[in-house]
């Protein structure tokens, strides 16, 4: 394999020759497909690269970007198939999100007993800092209403399981980032919908419950089927195994009968709100016969749970193109303040978190991850959001383009700190590490 990678990389120098010449002749038939070439030949070989390994998803979401501003329209349909269609949307990002869940545990959220404060602190921090600060800066940069929402957006979302990596790289507080990551994820269904109906409400209509409710479907229920699997290896027992197949067994029965035409039963007989409570628990009741589906594959093909990630990173991927793709016009316009927004944004979020958190007496490790846990947000629960309510390439475009810098950024933060180990000894935070006890794997 790095045999191969390496070749990859001689394929990308050979092709930025070529890219030149084209340059230097006008051609740019050549310019657009070497430039394609090169990002996909260089994002293969970096990975032969022990320096540089950690960037090769960040090159992926770069490599995506060219691809969709250069050649938006295979982005946008295949054939008749929609690439922004709502519904495939939100396949693609329970996939994306059920790949992350498969990397948490439930002894994750064990981490609330003994570091309470700062997990405080860090759902404070994350939820207040990074929203208001998007807030500002869509007032300093003057962008379009639904840009604007789109950057207070991504500042409202819960972090993701980047963080997480962050930290270990880093040698932080690696299980009290782990325990926000969880924590958060679960609040963000009555977090994000708020803080966007009071922060983004003057730039677009925000529906409150509808955003709930798509928050649930897209976050709640795909690692909720994650960590089903995961009861079901580590502590279900007989009796616990026997229920979750009865329930499993009719809510087949029940998704069944609601596809044969009991759905349109209700929609032309109930109102909206009736109508998200039986949507709400429809979707439950996929997530544990998901959960179950994926416990039974799982003891058959061990290695599933080393996949999973991979296929989030390629929903990612996804939404990048696909939101580059539908807001190409935008983002050759203003792309390069939406850019500067996503410095500004991440860096004020890992400075004020590390600040703030060691303003309210926590050490040095503890602060060093809440840093990432309020400077890093869930890139693609945010492109999830907008692309089920249709505005991906609007309110999606930040997303597309905050994403590739968090990690970027993280990973340069997280490299600097391992050189630089804290000062403090506090044997109350204790840091993870062994590289065997740590099952987050690189996701946005």
């Amino acid at each position: 394999m790095q045999k191969f990678r390496k070749l990859c990389l001689f394929f990308s120098a050979i092709i930025a020759l070529v890219l030149i010449v084209g340059l230097f002749l006008g051609n740019m038939a050549v310019v657009k497909s070497g430039a394609v070439g090169l990002a996909f030949f260089f994002s293969i070989g970096i990975g032969g690269i022990t320096k540089f390994k950690g960037y090769q998803y960040t090159s992926w979401i770069i490599t995506a970007v060219i691809a969709a501003l250069i050649y938006p329209n295979a982005f946008l349909n295949w054939g008749a198939i929609d690439l922004q269609h709502p519904w495939l949307i939100l396949v693609v990002v329970q996939l994306v999100m059920f790949g992350m869940g498969v990397q948490m545990r439930l002894e994750d959220f064990n981490g609330l007993a003994t570091s309470g404060k700062g997990v405080m602190v860090g759902l404070l921090s994350q939820f207040s800092i990074m929203p208001l600060i998007g807030f500002l800066i869509t007032g300093i940069f003057n962008f379009e209403p639904e840009i604007a929402a789109g950057v207070i957006l991504i500042g409202a979302c819960s972090g993701g399981l980047a963080s997480n990596v962050m930290a270990y790289i880093a040698k932080a507080n690696l299980m009290l980032s782990i325990t926000v990551t969880a924590i958060a994820t679960l609040v963000a269904p009555l977090m994000t919908p708020l803080l966007m109906k009071l922060l983004a409400g003057t730039f677009i209509e925000i529906d409150f419950s509808g955003m709930m409710v798509q928050i649930i479907k897209i976050v709640i229920v795909p690692i909720g089927a994650a960590l089903l699997c995961d009861f079901l290896r580590k502590k279900a027992t007989g009796k616990h195994k026997s229920v979750m197949y009865s329930i499993a067994a009719l809510g087949s029965i029940w998704l069944i009968v609601l596809g044969l035409g009991v759905w349109n039963f209700f929609s032309n007989n109930y109102s909206g709100v009736f109508l998200s409570y039986i949507e709400i628990f429809s979707f439950l009741l996929a997530a544990v016969i998901v959960g179950i589906i994926y416990y039974f594959l799982t003891e058959k093909y061990k290695w599933l749970d080393d996949f999973m990630p991979y296929l989030s990173m390629f929903g990612i991927v996804y939404f990048t193109a696909v939101t580059t793709a539908a807001g190409r016009e935008a983002l050759l316009r203003i792309g390069f303040l939406l850019f500067i927004a996503s410095i500004i944004h991440n860096t004020v979020g890992y400075f004020l978190g590390y600040w703030f958190s060691r303003a309210l007496k926590l050490d040095q490790k503890a602060a060093r991850s809440l840093a990432f846990e309020v400077g890093m947000q869930n890139g693609g629960m945010a492109s999830g959001i907008a692309g089920t309510m249709g505005k991906l390439g609007t309110l999606g475009l930040a997303a597309a383009v905050f994403s590739p810098w968090m990690n970027v950024s993280g990973s340069i933060l997280a490299n600097y700190w391992k050189r630089n180990p804290p000062k403090d000894k506090d044997p109350r935070n204790k840091t993870l590490d062994k590289p065997g006890e740590i099952t987050n794997a690189p996701a946005p």
